[in-house]
């Protein structure tokens, strides 16, 4: 996807502490990427059917609409106590959480969500948000694990697919920004199919899956180092569960970058086992890339 120059961050807020810590992480990559930041509260209850307004003699400001506007007023007021020089806009969209923030990604540079949350966000790594906005979103999904730390790599997980280049691409860039050293991890344990119907072999030489294993990583940065020659980068072929892997890496990390879908280990990232074992027990940032161009 092409991201125009002026494409805002997008953070979804629901009023949790999670949520205000993913606003002051997304302050800041607004800032670092000089763009616009802009606050989402996705309103679930007009399906509900839910009264919006305040009930007869309660008090001033009480309702479910007043307060989902006080919710975003405060995260808009912590963005800019982070990053003042940053344009902050908010906004309360009617609709489900995962559904409004997939149509925000559509116009985003980057989508930023808190690990846990309230209401339409509740239990985000265990329920569905995540993963439905992982899965569609348009842009790049960064998913916070409190304040992000200031040192160690940024940690990107490749397996030779389309979208494991893209993701180097952005943990490239990720890299470059931040001024830290860039880790790109193949994990293997069997050999890997090519695609569906692809028959594995019941024999296998763990040598030779190695070795693939190094050619993976290699490829997988070819070109990327003349684009970015002051990212120091280390390259690691570790045999292992994809996701036990990229836990174990994200322990150091400042940022742990993937791909959204891929083949073999990696493949449907979102949707099996992988996916919910880096989203639960990640201790980094995580940045899922969905798009390939």
């Amino acid at each position: 996807m092409t991201i125009h120059s002026q494409a805002p961050v997008v953070v979804g807020v629901d009023g949790s502490a999670a949520s205000l810590d993913a606003v002051r992480v997304a302050a800041r990559e607004a800032a670092d990427r000089n763009r616009p930041l802009q606050v989402v509260h996705a309103f679930i209850w007009p399906l509900t059917r839910a009264p919006l307004t305040p009930a007869p003699g309660a008090p001033a400001g009480a309702g479910l609409r007043n307060q989902a506007e006080r919710c975003v007023a405060e995260a808009v007021a912590e963005a800019g106590k982070v990053a003042p020089d940053v344009p902050v806009t908010g906004v309360v969209v009617d609709g489900a959480p995962a559904a409004v923030l997939v149509a925000e990604s559509r116009d985003a540079a980057l989508v930023v969500l808190g690990h846990r949350g309230l209401g339409g966000f509740a239990g985000l790594l265990i329920g569905s948000v995540t993963l439905q906005v992982s899965a569609r979103a348009h842009c790049p999904v960064l998913v916070t694990r409190g304040e992000a730390r200031a040192d160690g790599p940024v940690v990107v997980g490749v397996d030779g697919s389309e979208l494991s280049t893209a993701a180097v691409g952005f943990a490239y860039e990720e890299a470059a920004r931040r001024d830290a050293p860039l880790v790109v991890v193949h994990a293997w344990l069997y050999p890997t199919p090519l695609g569906p119907g692809d028959i594995l072999p019941l024999v296998y030489d763990p040598a030779e899956l190695a070795e693939e294993s190094r050619r993976v990583v290699a490829e997988s940065i070819a070109g990327w180092a003349e684009r970015y020659p002051d990212v120091p980068v280390r390259q690691r072929s570790v045999r292992g569960a994809p996701a036990r892997v990229l836990v174990e890496e994200s322990k150091s990390a400042r940022l742990v970058v993937v791909g959204a879908h891929g083949r073999g280990a990696l493949g449907g990232l979102l949707l099996g086992s992988v996916s919910h074992a880096v989203l639960h027990h990640a201790q980094s940032p995580l940045v899922i890339v969905r798009n390939a161009s």
